[in-house]
């Protein structure tokens, strides 16, 4: 059989080839040929809305974050000669879903370390795919992608294994999992406990920037930030000029959907304060 000529031809083929085999093969028959293709295709790597951060993911995690290998992740960051990383990551997009928040924010932050993290294993991995299609089609260009990464991780259990005190300078949570029945609400992922976790590897004046389209979950996290002693909540003036709250609340797909539908959603940032001295 000849070779197709076009990207289109290409792409037919890759799409009758994929639909005789099963559902995972179609999957790495995608991943191989990405490179032929614009972007990994959201409909290889479909998965439940929502995971259990409570169940054992078997995922990897260092034992603390100095032993954190970020080389494989930023490799334009890594001096080999002295196999260290020359910047440390500085923006967390915790629960990053598809991505879309990561490739807003490497515009607006080129020179900083972003890094996206996410539970479920096929989001993750379309991400993933999605940052290594975009390295190599914008390799020669300003804007080349290589200051984001994304991590399959559970913030919620190891984040201070990723992190060290005050690393952070921002933390976005963007429409997490409601967990709408009570006895769920403690996988949250805003609660007291985790924001203690998120104080710490925040520094000082560091920003935890929360949206959601679900009014209960928005006053759940207003509360339980307003009663933490480490965080004070910026105003309306202040998030309508931040670069960072319009991008939030444009950039996700799940931001993007709830505009599509019409819905509502809320924002709310909070800067991490001084910690007391005793």
């Amino acid at each position: 059989m000849a070779e197709p000529d076009t990207k289109a031809q290409k792409e037919q083929q890759l799409e009758a080839d994929s639909k005789r085999k099963t559902y995972r093969e179609r999957k790495e028959v995608i991943r191989k040929n990405a490179k032929e293709l614009d972007l990994p295709r959201k409909r290889y790597y479909r998965q439940r809305a929502h995971s259990n951060p409570f169940s054992d993911h078997r995922l990897d995690y260092p034992k603390y974050p100095e032993s954190m290998d970020w080389g494989k992740f930023y490799p334009a960051y890594h001096d080999k000669e002295t196999n260290q990383m020359t910047q440390d990551v500085e923006i967390a997009d915790i629960g990053c879903g598809y991505g879309g928040l990561l490739l807003g924010l490497t515009k607006e932050f080129p020179d900083k370390l972003l890094l996206g993290m996410e539970i479920r294993v096929q989001v993750s991995q379309y991400v993933e795919d999605r940052i290594i299609a975009l390295r190599e089609k914008h390799k020669k260009q300003k804007v080349n992608y290589q200051n984001i990464a994304v991590i399959r991780g559970n913030a919620m259990k190891f984040l201070p294994n990723f992190f060290k005190k005050g690393q952070l300078s921002k933390m976005f949570f963007c429409f997490p999992d409601p967990h709408f029945k009570q006895r769920k609400h403690k996988a949250r992922i805003i609660t007291n406990t985790l924001l203690s976790e998120y104080a710490y590897a925040l520094r000082e004046g560091g920003i935890i920037y929360t949206i959601t389209d679900v009014e209960d979950l928005h006053k759940w996290m207003v509360e339980h930030l307003e009663d933490h002693p480490l965080f004070e909540r910026l105003d309306k003036e202040w998030e309508a000029q931040d670069k960072c709250v319009e991008i939030m609340y444009n950039a996700t797909e799940e931001g993007q959907k709830v505009a599509r539908n019409k819905g509502s959603k809320w924002v709310a940032c909070y800067k991490r304060l001084p910690t007391p001295t005793i």
